[in-house]
């Protein structure tokens, strides 16, 4: 097998950043609105918040509480307990939002990911979690930030990437 070169790899990862944020204009909703479905689908009860969510994606409440509230409005999550309000509410799927994320247009790249073997799998997710940090770790002018531990979302996507 041929060498990849660094410049290379970086061109698919960019090809493959796009192509996944354009196919998450789906069904009626936004890349946002599919990752926050996403995400209320497999985290645990007590971290279905807007603030959890957040705090997972790295971004700022206000978007995700809009983007969370858009949800509740469009049937697909409900108020878990009725209590809480706003950020700290607990929410949760709503049978019409497990019936969305099984059309979920991220199940091509799971089915492409599934191609891969054990240890195919865990070399891509350590890769990628370099990539990852890069990418979290860098600013607008290029200039790395100060190193920081490893992310939540890392830390998820290397235990997803290994079963």
């Amino acid at each position: 097998m041929t060498s990849i070169s660094a410049s290379t790899l970086a061109r698919l990862v960019e090809q493959t950043s796009r192509a996944l944020h354009s196919f998450g204009f789906s069904e009626g909703l936004y890349p946002a609105q599919w990752t926050a479905l996403r995400y209320f689908a497999w985290a645990e009860p007590d971290q279905r918040t807007a603030s959890a969510l957040a705090r997972f994606q790295g971004l700022a409440i206000g978007p995700v509480t809009r983007t969370v509230r858009t949800l509740m409005t469009k049937g697909l999550l409900e108020n878990v307990d009725g209590r809480g309000r706003g950020r700290s509410r607990r929410v949760a799927l709503t049978q019409a939002g497990r019936d969305r994320l099984a059309g979920d247009p991220m199940g091509a790249i799971v089915s492409a990911l599934d191609t891969l073997d054990a240890k195919e799998r865990q070399g891509f997710a350590r890769g990628l979690e370099g990539v990852l940090r890069a990418a979290q770790g860098a600013q607008p002018d290029g200039v790395p930030r100060a190193a920081e531990p490893p992310s939540r979302k890392a830390r998820i996507l290397a235990d997803a990437a290994h079963p």
